[in-house]
Parts: C-alpha cells; structure tokens; sequence
C-alpha cells in the first residue's frame, strides 16, 4: 500500500510557556477528533515538547486546516480550559504588540491573560443557581453523572472531573449544563492568598407543598422545621445568615443535608476594592464649550470622519464631566468603556466620581489592588459584570468583549508607557485594539505629548479645543522667581521671600497650598568637603539620596539601604555635609517655619502602603491638611476646590536632564502644577523657583501659551530629526561583566550595520550611535552600553526585522551567556 505522509488536517498554532529565545515561536500540533469541538483560540493546552515529549503548558493562537506531514507532528494530549482565556481579538492584538516592540510571545500574550501565574490557572466548575433535584429527569446519564459528583464535592476543578468520569463529551456537556443554568465555571488562580467563600443553602425540592416536605421529619424535630419554613419562602441565603435568622446551629442544618432535603454550596464572596460609601455624583449642565465638544465626538463619529480625537482642554476646563456623559451615550447602546489615568493617586479621585455617577458597573484595575482584588475585578469584567473599568496602564487590556470606547486622561504622561517587556505604549495599544474591535479612542489634556499633538494639527485625529476653565474662572497667575537674585540679595532659603510670605498669608485666610518638588528624600546626595567623596549605590553608580526619618541613604533605581555615614569611607574625615533638597527636607522646612499648619507629604516613600493615597485624598478633600508637598504625583488631575496656591520648589530639575523630551516635560509639569490651584470658588496664584527663568519652556508655561511652545519645539525636533519626524530604537547591553557588555554591544553594532549594508540604501535612511556607555552606566549590579538608532517611521518595519533578527541570533552566542538586551522603541527617554 502506498503509505500517505500529506494530509489536509485540522492543526492548532501553540506558543509554548518556556523563556528560551530559540523556542519562542508558533508549535504546530495536530487536533485528535474527539476535541474538535472542545479546542478553541486562546485556550491552553498540554502538548509534548522537545526530543524527550516533556509535557508543557501552552496557548493556541491558531486553528486551521493546513496540509502537513502527519509523521512528523504531534497531537495535544489535553485541553485546559472549557472557554478561551484570551479573546481573538486580543490575540490579535498580542501578536501585533510581539511585532512592533519586538517582544516575546508570551510576554506579549500574558498581558491580556487573567493576573497571576499561567500555568496555575485552573477552571472549576460547581452548582448553578437553575438547578434543583427533581431536574434530574430531564437530564442524560452523564449529565446525571457530573451533577451527581458537583453535589457531594460542591465545586470542583475540570483536570478532577476528567478523573472521575472518563468520557470524550465532557467538555460540550459542561457547556450544555451552563447554558441551562445548572452549572457555572470560574477562572481561579492558585495562590497563597485565600480566596473568599461563603456557604449557602436552598431546598433541593420547591414544588411539593410544605406539609409534604415536613411529613417525614420527626415531631420532636422542631429547629429543622423551622429552617424547612424559612428556606421555603426563599430562594437561597447564606448558611451565617440562615443560622442567624433561625436560632440554630450548623448542625441542624447538615442534619437535614445528610436526608436530601436541602444542598450546602461554597460561593465564592469578590473582593470588592470600591470604598462602599461613595456619594452620589450627579449629571453637571454642560456649557456651551463642554457641550459642542460633545455633539462634535459623537457626529463624527457617527459620520466616520474620526474614530480618534484629541480634547485639547486647560486644567479645569471640565474635561472630566465630557468623558462621563460620552460614556452614558455608549451605555446606552450596551456597549463596554476602558477609562485610564496616569497615576494610582488619580484612581481614588476618577472611581469616586465614575461610581457615583455610575454606580455598580465600574471595576478598578492597577497594581496596588491586592492580588486577590485583582483578579476577582478581571473576573468581573470577563464575565460581562460591569461595563466601565476604570485603572491605570495595564487596564487597557481589561477583557471585555464588547468594547466601544476607551478614555486615556492625562495622554502625555509618561507612565503610559511600560518599562517592562514588552515596552508598550498605551497610546498606540489603545489606538490598535480600537481598530480591532471598531472602538473609539478619545484622549484629553491640557498639555498634548507632541507627537499626539502633531497628528492632530496633520488632521490624522480629531482635535477639539477647551480654552477656558468652566464658568469662565481664570487660570491662576504664576509668577516666575529668579533663585540667582535671591541668593544675590542674601536669601539662602529654600523658599523664595514672596513664597514664604504667599504660604504664610494662605494659612492665615485657612486655604489649603500644594508644594511640588519633583525628588524624593531630604538631600539629593552626602559628599566630603574636605576630600570630595560623594556616596553612590555600590550596584547602581548613581549617588544615594538622604532619608532623615531612618537616617540612612538609598538607592531610587535598586533600593539599596544603608547607613548614613558619620565619618568620610574615602579619607576619614568628619566633614561629611548633606547636599540638595528633596520632599521630606521641604516638610522639615515647612514644620519649622510653619508649625500651626497640617502638613501631609506624598510621595513614594509615603504612598508605599496599600490605601495611602485614598487616604491623603480624603483628608485633603476634607480640609484636614493645610499644606500638601509632593513629588509628581501630585500634579496629575487631582481636584481640591480649597486649593488657591501653588508652589514649584525647583522647575529645573525636568530640563536640566540630557534628553530630548527634557523641554516638553518641563512645559507639562509646570503648567499640570499650576493647574492644581484655584479650581474651586476662589482665586489661585502659583510660584516658580528656577535658575532659568528665559528658558522658553519655563515662560511660556508663565503664559499657559501651549501653542506657541509647541511651535518653538516641533522646529528643534524636526532640525535635530527627533519623534514625530523620525522613529527611535534604543538597544541596551547589560550584565555584571563590564568588559564582556562592550563587547556585545559591539558586536550588535556591527551586526547591524552588517545586515544593513545588504539593504538598498535609497529604500532605507537611518542613522546609528554608539556604542557608548549609557548616561546610567551601572544599575544592579549591571553595567550597560547602548545602541541608538533613528529612522524614518516608513522604515522602521524593515529596521526592526534586522534588530529582531541580529539580538536574537547574538544571544545564542556562547562567548556572551549571561549577558541581555532590551529593546526600546521610541523610549521615554534615552537614560
């Protein structure tokens, strides 16, 4: 007979959960028949790998016919779950993020699958609340089977279900059981944290009469009557609840169990991060400005002319109240919302007015929930619970599966884009997934990033103004204080004498101020006079910062935590002297000078603890704090009507960096600041201390002038071939051994520009630097060289294959194990 080696069969495309690089591609795998039906994109499965057939976990990407060699492939052994993980659509998505930040599959994969550990993930199925005994009729022996085994187990996972009853139909049964409501299934995630149960209880049979039900139980039987007659007039209750209501004792209960007359069942209880006594946020009458922003989003959209729009309003323009009512209008039509902000200190502000406006349908989603909460609000929403989710970057993707708008507030913060592979930015993700999905993206701030901007004023997006604060309340008056003349008149302050004075005058009048500066800490570092020495992280070679309350140094980029010296480590000297300012030297300053006021410090070293920021957010909206000094933190859309002036310590922290985004920063950080001060019924005032008070991102900030400056900035970044006019790829080398790092940042150079040569120069332009040392040449322990490359965005396609190609072919370089690499397209910055 003549043997057949080529079939057209059915074959899924699976990415293995293994880290190595030679390994992160698609596995073909044959589907056996009997799982057909059960095997679905974005589920995981058990697959045999490699030369010795080690089972490993994986995620299918891809079912199709595909005509292949049936002796050369593998079947997979098992199916996991009994509905996808991930959506197509987030596959989609994943697979594009894996190809334009050049991650990996599964780093790309695991940002849409539930939080947690993937390969802990389990499915468990328990009783639904359709179900009673007397159904039993109506259902097939496996049916019969299964419900049987839910009823002495309670809840139990799939992999134990496939244990006790062997069958090829288990999988579409389960799914026929659920879709009569007898059964349910949940996602859980095997951890260390407990996860929350209940016991409740309900009467197996509702439709005889209640002197049937009580015909067999004995007279001297009273408390089992008694919970018999309760239950009878409810559906279910929780055992804590019943016992309460009864009188009773567990006991009387599990005795009635025990002769089939009710079911005990554990249900799980969600962890719900939303504080419960949220006031209702009431429907505000939109102004004029407010409501033709509105009526603009929703005609172009509704003739196709945008599905991307910039609201380009000034800080209190009422940008907020515009995303609320757009909202209502997709709600209405069944349709699910993504709202990101830039800060977990934001959150607490956004979900008090989102559930107060919109109740029970908003889930929160970032990383200071608890493991626990988090993965309970990714339950919710997967399972169609709620319709709003409101969180910081990871809550772009939040599974929903009916997705008509996302909401980016704040779009130019920096903290929308990861430092994690894969290195996303949320702007082009949120853009992506809205393509995918046909969703609607609108963004808003007062200070658009420039490439935003850019595309906005090119007509590639919609742009929609706000000039003014609503009521027409004006934007308060800053005033730009030269430090050099300060120090010329004999001020060694850290306060200029106008400052001081504004403090001093906003407590007498009992208004709330807010003093910003953007570092940490009491002193920027510890040197010796005598020597020069200045203490730095022995893993980071950056200087550490000064903490008075433990009286020690750390490092902000490892954590590193020692003991401030007394004596210099160089040449023994007593003259050790603390240098620069940070947040915690400013409230020492403030409590001196000011010891009647409240006085609160947010920052990192403050926020550290789950609930912090809530908790300096309620007591500034009540009026409990007088003065609030903060790092950056406290510049991002926070809303106290109470406050009327603002402070900016040092606006030259932001520009005095050797970045390309350094004047752009320092225009956004000023005018978001000032922004903060005079949004309620009162006048605000900002001050800003600068060393360089002619710089023109510090003057026209004076002017709240965006347009002008971004006029100014587009010409250097188009004369110095800067984003949005070319696109960046930084490549940074690192490991422990100095030497071999520069040797393989080299070799990457070379390796490229050797892949590059073979390429027809008039179809690619670029240019490549380095390789030099990074501006941060040392941190944890690593030592790090970097590759930057510009080109233009039409090729970026063509470079990132060389780079892709080049990284991952270098690594597998014996001569250069235990060195790595990232990848960074288009960073924050170049540090």
């Amino acid at each position: 007979m003549k043997r057949i080696d080529s079939m057209n069969l059915l074959t899924a495309k699976v990415i293995i959960d293994n880290k190595a690089s030679n390994t992160d591609k698609p596995y073909t795998y044959l589907i056996r028949k009997e799982m057909e039906d059960d095997i679905r994109e974005g589920m995981r499965v058990i697959v045999p790998f490699g030369l010795g057939n080690r089972m490993i976990k994986g995620i299918v990407i891809k079912i199709e016919y595909d005509n292949v060699d049936i002796n050369r492939l593998k079947y997979i052994e098992e199916v996991l779950d009994d509905k996808p993980i991930v959506s197509k659509e987030m596959i989609e998505l994943c697979l594009w993020m894996r190809n334009y930040y050049l991650s990996s599959y599964m780093d790309a994969l695991r940002v849409a699958m539930p939080p947690g550990d993937f390969k802990r993930l389990n499915t468990y199925i328990y009783i639904g609340n359709k179900y009673t005994t007397d159904k039993n009729s109506d259902l097939s022996s496996l049916e019969v089977d299964i419900m049987h085994l839910l009823m002495k187990r309670e809840r139990v996972s799939y992999e134990e279900l496939k244990s006790n009853i062997n069958s090829g139909r288990l999988f579409k049964t389960i799914r026929q059981l659920e879709e009569k409501g007898f059964v349910e299934t949940t996602l859980e995630v095997e951890t260390k944290i407990n996860k929350k149960y209940e016991k409740y209880v309900y009467l197996n049979n509702r439709k005889i009469k209640i002197e049937e039900l009580l015909s067999d139980l004995d007279n001297r039987a009273i408390k089992q009557k008694e919970i018999l007659k309760y239950l009878y007039e409810v559906k279910e209750i929780s055992m804590k609840n019943l016992l309460k209501a009864t009188n009773t004792s567990s006991g009387v209960v599990k005795a009635l169990q025990k002769k089939g007359k009710l079911t005990i069942v554990e249900k799980e209880v969600l962890r719900d991060p939303i504080p419960s006594q949220i006031l209702k946020y009431d429907k505000h009458h939109l102004t004029v400005l407010q409501k033709q922003c509105l009526d603009t989003i929703l005609t172009d959209i509704k003739n196709k002319k945008y599905d991307t729009f910039l609201i380009h309003g000034v800080t209190g323009s009422g940008k907020t109240e515009i995303y609320l009512q757009l909202i209502e209008e997709y709600l209405k039509n069944g349709k699910d919302v993504i709202v990101l902000v830039p800060e977990i200190s934001l959150t607490p502000q956004t979900v008090e007015r989102f559930v107060g406006r919109f109740g029970g349908n908003v889930a929160v989603l970032h990383s200071r929930l608890s493991y626990g909460e988090r993965f309970d609000e990714w339950r919710r929403i997967r399972e169609g619970k709620v319709q709003i989710v409101v969180g910081a970057r990871s809550a772009i993707f939040a599974p929903f599966k009916n997705l008509g708008l996302i909401v980016i507030d704040e779009e130019h913060e920096n903290s929308y884009k990861s430092s994690m592979n894969p290195k996303y930015d949320v702007i082009q993700v949120a853009d992506r997934r809205c393509k995918i999905e046909g969703a609607t993206l609108v963004m808003g701030t007062a200070t658009p990033s420039i490439e935003t901007y850019y595309r906005a004023v090119n007509g590639e997006i919609g742009l929609i103004t706000l000039a003014e604060r609503v009521n027409n309340k004006a934007l308060p008056e800053m005033s730009i204080i030269d430090m050099r003349e300060e120090l010329d008149k004999g001020n060694k302050s850290i306060f200029s004498n106008e400052l001081f004075n504004a403090i001093g005058k906003n407590l007498k009048n009992k208004k709330q101020t807010m003093l910003f500066l953007n570092r940490r800490g009491y002193s920027t570092f510890v040197s010796c006079r005598k020597c020069g020495y200045v203490v730095k992280c022995k893993n980071c070679d950056v200087t550490m910062t000064y903490h008075l309350k433990e009286n020690r140094l750390k490092c902000h980029y490892c954590g590193l935590s020692i003991k401030a010296p007394t004596i210099c480590p160089d040449c023994k000297s007593k003259y050790i002297k603390y240098f620069g300012i940070g947040t915690q030297k400013i409230e020492e300053e403030i409590k001196k000078y000011f010891p009647q006021a409240k006085v609160a410090r947010m920052d990192l070293d403050t926020t550290s603890k789950k609930n912090s920021h809530l908790k300096i957010f309620n007591s500034m909206k009540k009026g409990e704090i007088d003065i609030l000094i903060g790092t950056q933190m406290i510049t991002k859309g926070l809303d106290f009507p109470f406050v009327t002036l603002v402070g900016i310590i040092a606006a030259d922290t932001s520009l005095n960096l050797p970045d390309f985004r350094s004047s752009e920063r320092t225009y956004q950080l000023l005018t978001q600041v000032a922004g903060r001060a005079g949004r309620g019924d009162f006048e605000g005032k900002v001050i800003v201390q600068t060393y360089n008070p002619n710089h023109f991102s510090i003057d026209l900030a004076k002017d709240y002038d965006y347009i002008e400056f971004y006029n100014r900035e587009i010409k250097i970044r188009k004369e110095f071939d800067y984003p949005p006019f070319k696109s960046i790829i930084t490549i940074i080398t690192y490991g422990t051994e100095e030497k071999k790092v520069e040797l393989y940042s080299k070799d990457i150079y070379n390796s490229i520009l050797k892949e590059l040569k073979k390429v027809d120069k008039s179809k690619l332009i670029y240019d490549i630097f380095g390789p030099n040392p990074a501006p941060l040449e040392k941190l944890n322990n690593n030592y790090r060289w970097q590759v930057i490359i510009k080109a233009d965005n039409k090729n970026m396609d063509m470079l990132k294959e060389v780079v892709k190609w080049v990284c991952i072919n270098n690594s597998q370089k014996k001569q250069f194990s235990n060195l790595k690499y990232s990848i960074d397209i288009n960073p924050n910055s170049i540090l």
